[in-house]
């Protein structure tokens, strides 16, 4: 009888060893470029492990603030890669799990009853007809930085900055645009293409030699209790039909780090 009661805790051991680990939810600060893409991750990522993920998305440098104030976030997306490098020189961010993941760009984005010539490139932005332009706030939003660079690049920063209207993130600047509470934006390229967005304008993309790359990178949180869970997103970043769909969302796949 031992020898049958110690094998069927054996198979019973076994047994609960194959089940699949407690389905989790992540909390996720992530950048506003994120908004349409991540959400399909996130379904995606749900359906092959489980787990779920909260989405809180605004620009990177107002999360990192909330992260640095103690947020409890599990996982950080950021539209660059200072925000999570300062996070992870000061201990805040688990050892080794820094990600480097996409690329992002930024457009000229009008609706589609406007009639600017979107071929000029941005010196339509000099065009009378143009009031408003829509970005984010450079101050703490990575897209509004390469809106200024690209501006500068074209040297026509001082002739139309008189004309810019802040969004508190890029989410925001599209919606100032979309509204009609801004004559154009310069938007992230993520966001133009979308389904919710690609029926209601048209854009025309900035040279990517205008404006520095907008580099965007994930990291897991030290505070974090869900460390595996979020890990597994990490790596799921790196699959084929994750790489494949955000490409279809216009991101540039990021090039691999040590």
């Amino acid at each position: 009888m031992n020898v049958v009661k110690q094998s069927f805790l054996a198979a019973l051991l076994l047994a609960f060893l194959a089940q699949p680990a407690m389905a989790e939810e992540m909390l996720v600060a992530a950048a506003s470029d994120l908004s349409f893409v991540l959400p399909e991750l996130a379904a995606r990522f749900e359906k092959e492990t489980g787990h779920t993920l909260k989405l809180s998305f605004g620009s990177s440098g107002n999360l990192f603030s909330q992260i640095e104030n103690g947020a409890p976030f599990d996982l950080f997306f950021s539209a660059d890669l200072d925000y999570p490098r300062r996070l992870e020189v000061g201990g805040r961010v688990e050892p080794g799990t820094f990600c480097p993941f996409a690329k992002g760009w930024i457009v000229l984005w009008v609706s589609n009853g406007s009639g600017l010539d979107l071929g000029r490139g941005l010196r339509v932005l000099l065009d009378p007809a143009v009031r408003k332009i829509a970005i984010a706030n450079p101050r703490h939003a990575p897209y509004g930085r390469a809106a200024v660079a690209a501006l500068q690049h074209e040297k026509i920063y001082e002739s139309v900055e008189h004309k810019l209207v802040f969004g508190e993130n890029i989410s925001q600047a599209a919606q100032f645009v979309e509204s009609g509470n801004a004559d154009v934006g310069i938007l992230a390229l993520s966001l133009a293409v979308a389904p919710a967005m690609k029926s209601k304008g048209r854009y025309f993309q900035i040279p990517q030699n205008a404006h520095p790359p907008i580099e965007q990178a994930a990291v897991i949180l030290m505070s974090s209790h869900r460390k595996q869970a979020a890990l597994q997103f990490l790596r799921f970043l790196k699959k084929p039909e994750t790489i494949s769909l955000l490409q279809e969302y216009g991101f540039s796949v990021a090039e691999s780090r040590k």
